[in-house]
């Protein structure tokens, strides 16, 4: 999302860093360029005044010119006014409230709310431990009380449903008596949206609003809709005393203004990130690693957290053993490790929270996901036999293997030139090797 404001701070960060000390004129500079970055990216006009002359306040006091390392000190700088911009270290989604906690989710049409209720009851079943219902107040929308449903009925949360020709306030009020009932921890509120703010979308709301006094009021925006995203924002904030923003689409090719424009806007922290359309893709928002990613650092402990939460341990762990020997690392054991880097959201979502300086020269994400996509294809084409043993995979083999894959021969010879290199590797760290390679490197690394 925000990899052309990333790619213009990184050159204007690099610039100061061969300075000897920060001046007026050369931060003058850096500030005209930092400005320019966030308009490019679509950050509201009034959000980059504020930030800018935060930002040169603390650039020209004495923490800076005592510094002997301008660069990193406006990389610092930077960083802390990024974090304060997107919400600094709050305390995030809480449900702090009398069960059943109501969730009143808001927005335009389109933004995203029905997906994002499914993938909020997700995140509270399996991170929280709740007991979640969901409910759809959407009475215009054609199939969007199915659509719920469905979701619903996907992630094992309680659904309740609803006649299409009651009044919204009213299906709301009936689904929190029967939350009640039920002795659910969390209701979920689905509402109508517009393809644009008008006065009815804002008097039902209100209606809702008032019918269950919800404990959480999240506004759900597009990541894509740019400066219509503040002008909604805006709209919704004077409806509703809303509590937090979930950014949606975050992992579509928008230029990242909405993420640095509506939490100044609302006065609310974006409390959800939604990186894609399947019910996992939903992520507390942390405001200091988003500001780490945007500056090129990274985000290595959210890679961590990611691998922890959906690398299957159980095959990680055959897969060490077969290292540590030093053999039985065959085409399955590959086929496998590529299927798990594609559950992770594939290498563009792995590079993303990988710091600037890590990817440079390294093949781009999406050339990197056709080819994985190509060797799981490949492997696919073979026999058990061929995965086990690859030695026995001769010229006309060969010639089978691509065509069941829609290949070219060089491709499957790649593969099993690229597989052969791992397995040398293999041997090379059995027994104690590793163990040695990993001794001589301590405390040379970062």
């Amino acid at each position: 999302m925000f990899e052309a404001l990333t790619s213009r701070l990184s050159r204007t960060l690099d610039s100061l860093r061969g300075r000897g000390r920060i001046t007026e004129e050369n931060i003058g500079t850096a500030l005209r360029e930092v400005r320019v970055a966030l308009l490019e990216a679509d950050v509201a006009v009034p959000v980059v005044k504020a930030f800018i002359e935060s930002v040169k306040t603390r650039a020209l006091g004495a923490e800076v010119a005592q510094s002997l390392t301008p660069g990193q000190a406006f990389v610092g700088i930077l960083h802390r006014e990024l974090v304060t911009l997107m919400g600094g270290g709050g305390a995030g989604f809480q449900l702090r409230a009398q069960p059943p906690v109501v969730v009143l989710l808001a927005g335009l049409q389109g933004a995203g709310k029905t997906t994002t209720a499914a993938k909020l009851a997700r995140w509270l079943i399996e991170a929280q431990k709740k007991r979640v219902a969901l409910v759809s107040t959407d009475v215009r929308r054609p199939a969007a009380m199915l659509q719920l449903e469905r979701l619903a009925t996907q992630i094992q949360a309680h659904y309740i449903a609803a006649d299409p020709a009651a009044p919204p306030a009213r299906i709301a009020s009936a689904a929190l008596e029967e939350a009640r009932r039920g002795v659910f921890d969390v209701l979920i509120v689905d509402t109508a949206g517009r393809l644009h703010v008008d006065e009815a979308l804002m008097e039902e709301v209100r209606e809702i609003d008032r019918a269950v006094h919800p404990a959480e009021r999240l506004f759900v925006v597009d990541a894509m809709a740019g400066q219509d995203a503040v002008n909604a924002a805006r709209a919704f904030s004077g409806a509703l005393e809303l509590t937090g923003v979930v950014l949606t689409k975050a992992d579509g090719d928008a230029r990242g203004g909405a993420a640095l424009s509506v939490r100044q806007i609302t006065g609310k922290p974006i409390v959800f990130l939604g990186m894609g359309e399947k019910t996992e893709a939903l992520a507390p928002f942390d405001p200091e690693r988003m500001a780490s990613r945007i500056l090129g650092m990274g985000d290595v402990v959210s890679l961590v957290e990611q691998v922890q939460r959906q690398v299957d341990r159980e095959s990680a762990e055959r897969l060490a053993r077969k290292v540590v020997k030093g053999k039985g690392f065959n085409l399955g054991d590959l086929k496998t490790q590529l299927e798990q880097v594609q559950k992770m959201g594939g290498l563009a979502s792995l590079m993303d929270k990988l710091p600037t300086a890590a990817q440079k020269g390294a093949i781009t994400p999406e050339q990197g996901d056709r080819d994985v996509r190509r060797q799981i294809a490949i492997i696919n084409s073979m026999t058990p036999r061929e995965r086990a043993a690859p030695a026995v995979i001769d010229g006309s083999r060969r010639r089978r293997i691509a065509r069941g894959a829609g290949v070219q021969v060089q491709d499957v010879n790649r593969l099993l030139k690229q597989f052969q290199q791992m397995q040398r590797m293999m041997k090379q760290m059995r027994g104690g090797r590793l163990r040695q390679m990993l001794g001589a490197l301590q405390g040379k690394m970062p």
